[in-house]
């Protein structure tokens, strides 16, 4: 085990007392009997962590833009016709993959017949994510949520509380109002493509203390608190939850996770948030609107376990009436790379306890307000202590009086050319075409998406 890793070992045991587990409330026997069933999944999910973790990230971030780049130069070489028509606010044309993870599997007109390919398509920090790809297909025909200890063949919840590994997709288009938080276990893929499938009006997705979550191709909006109550997590355990956040979906202590074109507005709390050493992610293809606080990343200034997470934000699209969070960040490693940033009425990108952010080839468009014409907001800390956190913009694309504040080491492209010499990722003039069909695709099978 190298240093990083062991210094990593060292954060995790000081800080493990101090973990709040949602579920700590008698279920299936005493009380200790649940902490300690929650006790040996969080050590389970750390030792995933950290075979997850990278101890050098900007190699990373170096293969992940040289793909991006890449991608879109073999797109404008094909489509240069196309160019014209492509400014327009809709596209009524042909397939067209603009980044590296669409041009993977978007376009072929079999994609329905070998759904399994997306796993070999997830960039950026999640890349070794294959969610269910080693398993079955599971097939959810039945949209009800009504029973939640004993949930029903052909539901979403009795897919996802399976010990296997499962391909999870939709007979038809459905609406599933989830009664309390829809709890994963890992090695599943849950692939909306080819219906429209909205998790919606109730409570939304819980990815806790597991490893190897896809989730792709949902529209999920509208998202209450769960009431709290019995909860089953697996086919084989039950327990008291209190009551749920209200985000659409919420990452707690896992790794190797991939969200990856879902469409989502209107949750009670956050859309996405990552937390308790949660690692190994990557969210791309999405569309956000209609909220307040996007994405958290690291729940609290204490928990310094969270130095561990490394997050790629790609391809996504931040669009109407939202405030903040894009995301927020406390500790860790996180690479906010080609996305459309056409909205906000606070601030963009923040954080507190010097995460490292490496912003490239975004754009970002300022709100009319003069006042909140700045990409980034620091948290509690004084300039003396921010102006030490890494915080770097390269290649950038700033509208209507937008501006990021950098702040660390001036120096950092030069020792870093692995992410800055020569591999760029793809030009911020060119990201209104990358994110274009950001969000759940409305496609068929038997056609491209």
């Amino acid at each position: 085990m190298g240093e990083p890793v062991s210094k990593l070992v060292c954060v995790f045991l000081c800080a493990f007392t101090i973990v709040v587990v949602p579920t700590l409330i008698t279920a299936q026997g005493s009380g200790s009997a649940e902490e300690e069933y929650w006790r040996i999944r969080a050590e389970e999910a750390w030792n995933h962590t950290l075979k997850a973790y990278e101890a050098n990230p900007h190699t990373v971030i170096g293969a992940f833009n040289k793909q991006a780049s890449d991608a879109v130069k073999e797109f404008l070489s094909e489509k240069n016709s196309t160019r014209r028509e492509l400014r327009g606010k809709k596209w009524g044309g042909g397939c067209l993959a603009t980044n590296p993870i669409d041009r993977c599997w978007r376009c072929q007109p079999n994609w329905a017949d070998n759904r399994k390919r997306l796993a070999d398509c997830v960039v950026g920090f999640g890349r070794g994510t294959t969610g269910g790809k080693n398993g079955a297909f599971y097939v959810v025909t039945d949209s009800s949520d009504d029973s939640i200890l004993a949930p029903k063949p052909g539901t979403l919840r009795h897919a996802v509380i399976q010990k296997e590994p499962l391909w999870i997709i939709f007979e038809r288009d459905m609406v599933i109002r989830l009664t309390q938080e829809l709890i994963m276990q890992g090695d599943k893929t849950i692939d909306g493509r080819g219906v429209s499938v909205h998790i919606a009006y109730g409570a939304g997705i819980t990815i806790q203390f597991v490893k190897n979550v896809i989730i792709h191709g949902l529209h999920i909006h509208d998202i209450h608190q769960g009431s709290g109550g019995l909860v089953r997590d697996s086919v084989d355990h039950f327990g008291i939850r209190t009551m749920s956040d209200g985000d659409g979906i919420s990452i707690f202590g896992s790794s190797n996770v991939w969200i990856d074109h879902v469409s989502m507005w209107k949750c009670y709390d956050g859309l996405i948030d990552a937390v308790e050493a949660s690692t190994a992610i990557t969210i791309s293809n999405s569309h956000f609107t209609d909220h307040n606080e996007v994405m958290l990343f690291g729940a609290s200034d204490s928990q310094s376990k969270d130095a561990v997470m490394q997050i790629t934000v790609a391809f996504n699209h931040f669009g109407k009436r939202l405030i903040q969070r894009m995301p927020r960040c406390r500790w860790g490693f996180i690479h906010v790379v080609n996305n459309d940033y056409t909205h906000w009425e606070m601030y963009a990108i923040g954080g507190s306890q010097h995460p490292i952010i490496i912003s490239q080839g975004n754009r970002f468009i300022a709100p009319p307000d003069i006042f909140k014409k700045e990409v980034t907001k620091r948290d509690y800390a004084e300039e003396a202590r921010w102006k030490e956190w890494t915080w770097r913009s390269e290649g950038d694309l700033f509208m209507n009086g937008a501006f990021f504040v950098q702040s660390g080491d001036p120096d950092f492209t030069k020792k870093h050319p692995e992410i800055f010499d020569g591999i760029a990722p793809a030009d911020s003039s060119e990201v209104t075409w990358i994110t274009r069909f950001a969000g759940a695709l409305m496609c068929r099978p038997g056609s491209p998406c």
